[in-house]
């Protein structure tokens, strides 16, 4: 079921980015919301597997709701206010995830029926639809057509990388080499083809431009850190002491509520603020600081972690500084690009968070079922989950490194503005404002 909605998310996020792009980000995002809204039901509906994946594959296409969104900011919002707007809608993102899975616990206690999950969706997303349904009407802003047969390329090359992350047993088998194998040969193909294409899906310059490549890498990085952490924290507090000589033997509902929750509600005050330090500092240094954040409270994890306090502010720590790369990179990337490709970029750079959902996924499932304790339920040894976490620090190093130091001070962003509004758009990206000529 996991598997199933983010191979089609995979699928459907560039896609829909650029359909917002060519024919309005609202009328592709009411139609997103009402494809979610009947997966959602008939997930909640049916006990049939069958459906039930249909269902999730239909649920999928939220994952272009987020480019749409940022397209949807740009156009409606002077520049001034653009930068902290994007930062709230990206940082909610993990807001939203941590919330996700603080609900579960709840509703999935004591046995709880796992319809009663998307009914809620359903829910969420009918009040969502019936929000965007007031939004103005524009028309698109990019010419040309969808490019079918990129978008059936890229898709391929995505679920080539990406089923052997989410269903790799053995990393060293034939199925899982020959998936990466053939994710690296169609991947190329895509970058090979999309240079011939009139209108691509996603242009070469898109791809090979240094501060957009800098975004997506920090994406990767983010969503790996996002994931890493959530399951990391709750098999660590999960895991009960007298069996491992580590962990709180914490309940589902008590590491959701309790370990976790409080780097989720965190994230209401940290995105906006997020968003102010992008307005005041640059997305550039605003990266650097939720690089360095996230390493802290990853270094704290693995060094500290017999007290409950401890492992909640090395999570909150974690949290806040994924929140504050979430809200620098749209203005980032924004910056980068023509208002046309605003939906398409995001797209790439959502699919980037993606990949590091499932490498972070990976990693953590890998580490936990190597040579784990043994009993009735096998459980991985602390020394495992320490590595996860001295992994997630050394990562975060690395982004930091590479974000201070790849990431170009001055560029000429995409945007067109008013004269008297362009330093503070150049400003909140982290950009010098160029001299203008006479």
């Amino acid at each position: 079921m996991v598997t199933a909605n983010l191979l089609a998310a995979a699928v459907f996020t560039p896609m829909l980015g650029r359909l917002g792009d060519l024919h309005g980000r609202r009328p592709v995002i009411l139609g997103v919301l009402i494809v979610v809204l009947l997966g959602s039901v008939l997930a909640a509906t049916t006990s049939s597997l069958p459906l039930l994946l249909a269902g999730r594959v239909a649920q999928a296409a939220s994952f272009g709701l987020f480019p749409l969104a940022i397209g949807l900011l740009r156009e409606e919002l002077p520049p001034q206010r653009l930068t902290g707007a994007m930062a709230l809608v990206s940082g909610m993102l993990s807001v939203g995830a941590g919330f996700g899975l603080a609900v579960t616990g709840l509703l999935m206690r004591d046995g709880g029926d796992y319809h009663q999950l998307f009914w809620l969706a359903a829910a969420l997303t009918a009040v969502g639809l019936a929000g965007v349904w007031l939004l103005p009407r524009r028309a698109g802003v990019a010419t040309g057509g969808l490019d079918w047969a990129g978008a059936a390329l890229l898709g391929l090359g995505l679920v080539l990388l990406l089923l052997p992350l989410e269903e790799g047993n053995g990393w060293g088998s034939v199925p899982v080499l020959g998936c990466l194998t053939g994710a690296v040969i169609v991947l190329v193909g895509v970058v090979r083809f999309e240079r011939r294409v009139t209108h691509p899906l996603v242009s070469t310059r898109m791809l090979t431009h240094r501060a957009i490549v800098v975004a997506n890498a920090a994406g990767l990085f983010l969503g790996f850190s996002m994931f890493a952490v959530f399951l990391a924290v709750s098999a660590l507090v999960q895991t009960p002491p007298a069996v491992a000589g580590y962990g709180f033997g914490a309940s589902v509902l008590a590491a959701s509520l309790v370990y976790l929750l409080p780097g989720t509600a965190g994230g209401i005050i940290s995105a906006p603020l997020g968003g102010r330090l992008v307005a005041r500092f640059g997305a550039k240094s605003t990266l650097v600081i939720a690089a360095v954040l996230a390493g802290a409270g990853f270094t704290m994890l693995a060094a500290l972690h017999a007290s409950t306090w401890q492992v909640i502010v090395g999570a909150l720590m974690v949290n806040t500084g994924v929140t504050f790369g979430y809200a620098a990179l749209p203005a980032l990337i924004v910056a980068q690009v023509e208002p046309a490709e605003t939906g398409i970029a995001n797209s790439v750079n959502s699919i980037a968070r993606s990949v590091g959902m499932s490498l972070g996924t990976a990693f953590v499932v890998t580490m936990m079922t190597r040579n784990p304790i043994a009993g009735p339920v096998p459980l991985p040894r602390e020394s495992q989950l320490v590595t996860v976490f001295m992994v997630g620090a050394a990562l975060a190093a690395i982004a930091a490194v590479v974000v201070a130091r790849a990431l170009p001070r001055a560029q000429p962003p995409k945007l067109t503005v008013p004269e008297v509004e362009a330093d503070e758009v150049y400003g909140a990206a982290g950009l010098d404002v160029p001299v203008r000529q006479p």
